[in-house]
């Protein structure tokens, strides 16, 4: 009977572990190149990735809604904005702060509630018959609003996170009545009404409706990688890529995070996902397949990105923190110019 009653107990010990040995990791983000990561992550430490897939808004009023009962340890998204708005609900906790955490990750791209993963900018794209080099000299988002531009631009809505975000970064660094009278010229210098994703954009100035774009880096890539098509494809082909404000903060950059939820049943684990994450064989294995620039040093983006050039000047100046603290005065600056 001794005999039994201790075997009980041992298989009853490692029945709790083998259950512990799992992370929830609710995501926004649909690549299948992240399930083949959280895929190596459990080969390598024995920890199940449950993944609950879907877009931002659906995923964040769910772990709301469900408070206390939520299963979710990680919540992973695109842009700083989101996690800090999600945060500011309440949330998300403190936690990814360890060592090795913050010895990968510059403190202007980490909280210690999220941290990024991997970096986007934020750039100008141009028709090269079109706009001269004269034109592009010192060119920044501030300038975007220049006279000169009128009918020659093409950027996403208003409601964009993406846009909300270079939006708030412009008013952290200039104040919000200047950033304001930004926003009527750039409505101004609008070569149409607002519409579509950020490929629109660039195939607007490949098409010859507009003369400039806003639009991140990666979907140049990836359009010029072709799995989006021949025709996308061809026309990436008619426009280049210009990083602009080179000449004082740098470009505009953004991230992909995952934050720590508030509860998390496994928070041990979820470190655990994050920190490797941030190894150099998960950084590889992301850009090379998202076409997004590596947060930790040591690794080289996918090639078609370094084509676009790789020593232009990141803004290391402006936390992302501030895209969330500033949402709402960038959203209410749109908005108010008109900015549909």
């Amino acid at each position: 009977m001794r005999r039994i009653s201790i075997l009980t107990i041992i298989i009853s010990f490692i029945s709790t572990i083998v259950f512990s040995a799992e992370v929830n990791v609710f995501s926004a983000r649909h690549y299948d190149s992240d399930i083949q990561l959280y895929e190596k992550f459990t080969v390598k430490t024995g920890i199940k990735v449950n993944v609950v897939s879907g877009k931002s808004g659906a995923l964040e009023k769910r772990i709301i809604e469900e408070g206390s009962d939520s299963k979710a340890d990680l919540y992973i998204t695109a842009d700083a904005g989101r996690l800090g708005a999600f945060d500011t609900k309440g949330m998300l906790q403190s936690g990814l702060s360890s060592e090795l955490i913050k010895s990968l990750v510059p403190s202007n791209f980490r909280t210690s509630k999220w941290v990024g993963i991997a970096k986007r900018a934020r750039i100008i794209y141009f028709a090269p018959e079109r706009v001269s080099g004269a034109e592009l000299t010192g060119l920044t988002y501030e300038s975007l609003a220049d006279p000169k531009w009128k009918g020659r631009l093409v950027i996403r809505k208003s409601n964009n996170i993406y846009n909300q975000s270079l939006v708030a970064s412009l008013i952290t660094n200039n104040g919000k009545k200047s950033t304001s009278e930004w926003a009527k010229g750039i409505v101004n210098n609008m070569a149409r009404v607002p519409k579509g994703n950020d490929r629109a954009q660039i195939l607007a100035v490949a098409a010859g409706e507009a003369d400039i774009a806003v639009a991140n880096t990666y979907y140049l890539a990836l359009m010029l990688s072709g799995k989006k098509g021949t025709e996308q494809q061809e026309a990436a082909k008619k426009v280049k890529p210009f990083f602009p404000n080179q000449n004082d903060r740098g470009t505009h950059m953004n991230i992909s995070g995952v934050g720590l939820v508030k509860g998390a049943p496994n928070k041990e684990n979820a470190i655990k996902l994050v920190e490797f994450l941030l190894s150099k064989e998960a950084q590889e294995h992301i850009v090379n397949n998202t076409f997004e620039y590596p947060m930790i040093d040591g690794v080289s983006p996918h090639s078609l990105v370094v084509n676009m050039g790789l020593d232009f000047k990141q803004d290391f100046k402006t936390k992302v923190v501030n895209y969330g603290k500033k949402q709402a005065d960038a959203l209410e600056v749109m908005l108010t110019a008109g900015w549909k």
